[in-house]
């Protein structure tokens, strides 16, 4: 089932490439959350997404938020992957896909690769309503970076 705007967000807990368990409502207790699925590591699309994001950290800031940044890969891949992009911004290993289905963001087949989480932005408000959503059915295309900057200026 997809999780839509003005809907509350399901809460989760997943591992950082850390290992450390990071909680949705413990985050959004500090701010906003952009949470930002990604289809793998190291892909093009992914890596020029997340240096994106990277570098409108400050401007992201600016308006409260905190961006973390989800994928089926292994903590170890993203370890590697923040690691070798100076991402100063958490990775959480959904390995199992769970969150990917609490989300309704599964790729069921993305060139051979089968349950993968598909590109998609929530922006969630501190009191846990998605006020931002976009999943991207082709995962060659990057979000609309000035709607998610929008949507957490309307915050």
């Amino acid at each position: 089932m997809a999780v839509e705007v003005g809907t509350k967000a399901p809460d989760f807990t997943l591992p950082n490439q850390d290992r450390a368990a990071v909680t949705l409502s413990g985050q959004l207790a500090q701010g906003p959350v952009v949470l930002a699925f990604f289809p793998g590591a190291f892909s093009g699309t992914c890596t020029s997404e997340a240096c994106t994001l990277r570098d409108q950290a400050a401007e992201l800031g600016t308006l409260s938020a905190t961006v973390l940044g989800v994928s089926v890969d292994t903590f170890f891949a993203l370890k590697a992957w923040r690691d070798a992009e100076k991402l100063g911004f958490p990775l959480l290993s959904d390995f199992n896909k769970e969150v990917i289905a609490l989300y309704g963001v599964v790729n069921p087949d993305m060139i051979g690769l089968r349950n993968i989480a598909k590109r998609a932005i929530f922006v969630i408000d501190r009191g846990g309503v998605v006020r931002h959503r976009e999943v991207l059915d082709d995962a060659r295309n990057e979000p609309d970076y000035a709607r998610i900057r929008q949507a957490l200026a309307a915050l």
